[in-house]
């Protein structure tokens, strides 16, 4: 099981959040605290300076958009910051399915979310073929590199193939079970067997993420609430691994593909049509039949 996520920029505006506690718009925060620092009238120069110079300006435990209370600030793929959710895929590596699908806090990290990702595949999973094993290989990238996380993994029984950051000399004193769990990934990583899944990680795992939010439109959201986001994200899913049905059935997966095998068809049916057309066909075909021999060209086949 590969799993990998991504973040959705929300349907919700930066300029409309406000604060939890209070329900203050930002706007009207950054007058009052312009005031309270001796400016009567502050201009707009002067509130941008004055929020320049705040730390912790963007907090997700201070603000909260009104409409979407689910969308959480954070910085997105390109470095802009935005309101996001966080959509995380399970794909199953041997066929290229994609077998859970989460939608989460955009500033949860990815060895809090992979959690709830790995429990929903397990129960997919079970749904559809109760007798089958439960995830027994977890390929990812270094951003789930965690001792924790691999230490629980290994104790449900997970092989892990993580790829492993470059984080210095580590202190493992009184944690051995910890240091077990990452040795034994760090050579599981380096065998044949670790890098040919982790190039299979790259493959399957962002066709999803092309199939739904680049090529179908979901990189921006135009839904609210995690619930129904979820469920427009499904319907994308769900035709990937129909495509992915088709294609092991009529091996065809896509209309396109469709379009250009009728295409084929409809020229060697024109190729037929003109070498029957130049074939002499016996006397006898016209002596019993008494009717007129119709012959198939091109132009008929056009009309």
């Amino acid at each position: 099981m590969g799993v990998d996520a991504t973040t959705l920029e929300a349907n919700a505006a930066l300029r409309s959040i406000v604060r939890r506690d209070t329900g203050e718009g930002y706007e009207a925060f950054l007058m009052r605290l312009a005031k309270a620092s001796g400016i009567a009238t502050p201009t707009r120069e002067e509130l941008a300076r004055l929020d320049r110079q705040r730390p912790k300006k963007g907090s997700n435990e201070d603000w909260t958009h009104p409409h979407d209370p689910d969308a959480r600030i954070t910085k997105m793929k390109d470095g802009r910051t935005h309101l996001a959710h966080k959509a995380e895929h399970a794909v199953d590596l041997e066929s290229g399915a994609v077998v859970a699908v989460t939608i989460q806090p955009a500033d949860k990290g990815d060895t809090e979310t992979v959690k709830e990702t790995l429990i929903t595949a397990a129960q997919n999973i079970e749904k559809v073929n109760p007798d089958s094993p439960a995830v027994q290989e977890l390929v990812t990238d270094k951003g789930y590199h965690s001792k924790e996380l691999l230490k629980d993994l290994r104790l449900l029984g997970i092989r892990t193939y993580i790829s492993e950051p470059a984080r210095g000399h580590r202190n493992w004193q009184d944690n051995h079970a910890a240091r077990d769990a990452v040795y034994a990934n760090r050579r599981r990583i380096r065998g044949r067997r670790g890098r040919r899944l982790l190039r299979q990680r790259g493959e399957y795992l962002e066709r999803p993420f092309a199939h739904a939010y680049e090529t179908g439109g979901l990189r921006r959201v135009y839904l609210r609430g995690h619930c129904n986001i979820l469920k427009r994200v499904l319907i994308h899913v769900g035709a990937l691994n129909l495509a992915l049905l088709m294609r092991v059935l009529l091996g065809v997966g896509t209309p396109r593909s469709l379009q250009g095998r009728l295409w084929a068809l409809f020229s060697r049916l024109v190729i037929l049509s003109r070498r029957l057309a130049t074939v002499n066909l016996p006397r006898w075909c016209a002596c019993t039949t008494h009717q007129p021999v119709v012959i198939i060209t091109p132009a008929v086949l056009r009309t």
